[in-house]
């Protein structure tokens, strides 16, 4: 067996993952929300007016977790519940001008954070990296799983 470094791949990519979390988490404390609320946020920012439901499935956590974070969120002004007009049971999230402008701030935050984790690779190395994860997230996709091999990546797939 070659070892290339690929043996370890999982173990870095979730350490990668952990450490950023970690570095972001800690310059957003100030907003006093959790990590998962940031998630959630984030999201909602994104896709506004997302349906409770699909949040969940989204965030791949439980309808009743979501609910909680919502409930939370409201209480601190963070996202606005309405009814769908076409379905009265279902519950769409909106973020509000509070949650918009701390967005805006975060994401600035974050590139920060980006901008750590990536110092002293040169412009190149970046690009690769970031192709190669694309495909990575590409080839994993429930999506778009093919059975076995193959399997092209497209640029598309992943924003």
């Amino acid at each position: 067996m070659i070892l290339d470094g690929t043996e370890r791949l999982g173990f870095l990519l979730h350490d990668a993952a952990r450490l950023m979390r970690k570095r972001f988490e800690t310059r957003a404390s100030g907003y006093g929300l959790s990590a998962a609320q940031w998630r959630l946020l984030v999201r909602l920012v994104k896709d506004e007016g997302v349906a409770q439901a699909r949040l969940a499935e989204l965030l791949e956590i439980e309808p009743i977790s979501v609910s909680r974070l919502l409930d939370r969120m409201e209480e601190g002004g963070w996202i606005e519940r309405r009814q769908d007009a076409n379905d009265r049971r279902v519950r769409m999230i909106f973020p509000t001008a509070k949650s918009r402008d701390a967005f805006a701030e975060v994401k600035s935050m974050a590139g920060e954070v980006y901008e750590e984790a990536l110092a002293g690779l040169p412009a190149p190395i970046r690009r690769a990296t970031i192709e190669g994860l694309t495909a990575i997230v590409n080839n994993l996709s429930e999506a778009d799983t093919p059975a076995c091999g193959g399997g092209g990546v497209s640029k598309d797939k992943v924003a």
